[in-house]
């Protein structure tokens, strides 16, 4: 059986006494330990094995930290990378309140609902892409709106990622025409739309 290729030996031949160093060929993502054979062979001489195991990665998860969509509106998607089995996100802390956690992201490439299993459970072998897509709507106040978005692992580990609507332009409208009073002054209502402060002179 021929060693697996992430294993790394260094030499890989020789002759009398030597030292081979074994590792691997970089960090195992996978939240299981894989495990290959190193066969050692000479002439005349019955092969020795030896199986070589490499830990898993501990379970986390590691989102964008930061996010955003123009005033505008937009579809905003959110990518990270895990190797957990499941992942579960919600809001946190902010004043983005007009959004709507999608039920499903998209985990390995295959959608996924939020806080299910991951279909074939591609993290215990690697680390895998994530991402979710969030429909922020067009901004109508003059002031940027944030909102956290937290993705929790299976273990628990969580990260945040903050998702920033731009500020919108700041308007005042009033109703077009003239303003006619009567003889007597009687107050006529004026119809004031705005998302900023104002002042008449």
């Amino acid at each position: 059986m021929a060693k697996a290729n992430w294993v790394k030996v260094n030499p890989s031949q020789g002759s009398g006494n030597a030292t081979v160093n074994v590792s691997s060929n970089g960090e195992h993502t996978g939240r299981v330990a894989r495990t290959t054979i190193l066969t050692w062979k000479a002439a005349n001489v019955a092969d020795i094995q030896r199986t070589v195991n490499q830990a898993g990665k501990p379970e986390y998860v590691d989102i964008e930290d930061a996010a955003s969509a123009d005033k505008a509106g937009k579809v905003v998607t959110i990518s990270g990378v895990s190797n957990s089995k499941k992942l579960t996100f919600s809001f946190g802390t902010g004043n983005l309140t007009d959004i709507v956690l999608p039920s499903t992201y998209m985990a390995n490439s295959v959608s996924t609902s939020n806080g299910a299993n991951i279909n074939g459970d591609p993290g215990a072998a690697a680390e895998y892409n994530f991402s979710i897509s969030i429909t922020v709507p067009a901004n109508d106040d003059i002031t940027a709106k944030t909102r956290q978005i937290i993705v929790t692992d299976e273990a628990g580990h969580q990260d945040v990622c903050t998702l920033t609507s731009a500020a919108g332009d700041a308007y005042v409208t009033i109703a077009e025409g003239d303003i006619e009073l009567d003889y007597q002054g009687t107050p006529v209502a004026v119809e004031v739309k705005s998302n900023t402060t104002w002042t008449i002179e």
